[in-house]
């Protein structure tokens, strides 16, 4: 097999199985939005550290107000791991 043929191959079972994969909604009124996925996403390596200690302690908020949270996330991830200033 040449290698875009493994790589095509790859991408389907990767998407095949990506799409199985859900979460249960869950309506709540004070759910984490925008600005704590930042805050959360900032302190995540403390969270994960704490993690390990107490299992208790959650990297990421679940339930969250959905996309919104999700990107202040991967902001709040960025600002700590340098974002594009890093790659330099």
């Amino acid at each position: 097999m040449n290698r875009r043929c493994k790589i095509a191959i790859s991408a389907l079972i990767l998407l095949t199985v990506a799409a199985c994969a859900s979460q249960p909604y869950v309506e709540t009124e004070n759910a984490p939005g925008f600005f704590m996925g930042i805050l959360h996403g900032f302190i995540s390596w403390i969270a994960l550290i704490a993690h390990i200690f107490n299992p208790d302690i959650r990297v990421y908020a679940y339930p969250n107000s959905g996309g919104w949270y999700d990107l202040g996330f991967l902001l709040g991830l960025s600002f700590i791991g340098g974002g594009a200033a890093a790659s330099r």
